[in-house]
């Protein structure tokens, strides 16, 4: 009788154990199912305009900026259709190999309602700054997901993105290969991030300094460099941009010295306006007198890469360029 008491104890105990493991299988289960919907359940993403439920994971997915789809792209989707890049025919040289049959559907500021109804998306993608007028029509068209801003961290848009076509987990793997990107070159450089850097954009008759909250001013401040000193004083609380860039004359030209100086031109379809304007700022004396021009430390770069395009493909490319200048020397 003891003998058939142990024996049902011990089942008894073995049966629990499996309804035990069943239960947080299921739990997990459950867990990771309303974490990271399968690709045919529905899920909601909250986003700049609101919340907006995407029936299943998009296939089909029209993208309205140009680091969004440098996002679509770095995850391994191609989008149905994209505005224009800003420079380039019709994408930038850095990108326009991945964007085979991709259709043009306008520009950010300029987005082309017609053409994108007619690629039957499944997912839009925008930008609160720069389409929020057109929003309520593109939902009627697909479900649409908007971005707040497009400063220099582009990291917070990625994220948003990433969840709008259900690829959290790839997301974070592309981000965390970006800041492993960032270390290896901060190691590489050593001791000559310890400098200061200026960047300066020239346009069609107007020049800027760039500044911290630029695309490339939040890379050099991941890399550990500092500010030109004398810039500082230039960004104010009423800068109109803040901490982004400021408009500058001619006279602030010895404010835009550093140990490091970077400039590049915005010149869309070959603008001889914007590249006579370039020729006319560097030819200066006040800018040959410069200490990063006299001790040939002033850089010319690719504004598409260092500016422009804004997204997770340029910033590693601009990490290699970075990379490559200094180590040169």
């Amino acid at each position: 009788m003891r003998t058939y008491s142990k024996a049902m104890f011990a089942l008894l105990s073995a049966l629990l154990l499996i309804i035990m493991a069943s239960c947080s299988s299921n739990e997990t289960s459950k867990e990771e199912t309303e974490s990271k919907p399968k690709e045919d359940q529905a899920y909601t993403v909250k986003h700049a305009m609101g919340e907006t439920k995407i029936p299943k994971t998009p296939e089909r997915v029209v993208v309205l900026t140009n680091e969004g789809t440098e996002a679509l792209l770095a995850m391994g989707v191609k989008p149905v259709g994209a505005v224009k890049s800003w420079l380039g025919d019709p994408w930038y040289d850095h990108i326009k190999g991945d964007m085979v049959d991709v259709e043009i559907v306008g520009t950010e500021l300029e987005v082309n309602l017609e053409k994108i109804a007619s690629l039957k998306p499944d997912l839009i993608i925008g930008n609160k700054v720069r389409q929020e007028a057109v929003y309520d029509k593109l939902k009627v068209i697909a479900p649409t997901v908007f971005s707040e801003g497009l400063k220099g961290d582009w990291k917070e848009n990625f994220s948003l993105y990433a969840k709008a076509i259900n690829k959290e987990d790839k997301g974070n793997e592309v981000l965390q290969q970006f800041d492993d990107h960032v270390a290896s070159v901060k190691e590489k450089l050593g001791d000559k991030v310890n400098q200061e850097v200026s960047v300066v954009r020239f346009l069609a008759g107007t020049s800027y300094i760039y500044y911290t909250d630029s695309f490339s001013g939040v890379i050099f401040d991941q890399l550990g460099f500092k500010r030109a000193e004398e810039q500082k004083e230039l960004f104010k609380p009423d800068n109109k941009l803040g901490n982004f860039a400021i408009k500058v004359g001619k006279e602030v030209i010895p404010k835009m010295d550093g140990d490091l100086l970077f400039y590049f031109t915005y010149a869309p379809d070959g603008d001889q306006k914007a590249m006579d304007t370039a020729k006319e700022w560097t030819s200066e004396p006040l800018w040959k007198n410069l200490g990063a021009v006299k001790s040939e430390n002033a850089y010319e770069v690719s504004d598409a890469v260092w500016n422009t395009a804004g997204g997770v493909i340029a910033a590693n490319k601009m990490l290699d360029e970075l990379e490559e200048i200094i180590t040169s020397k």
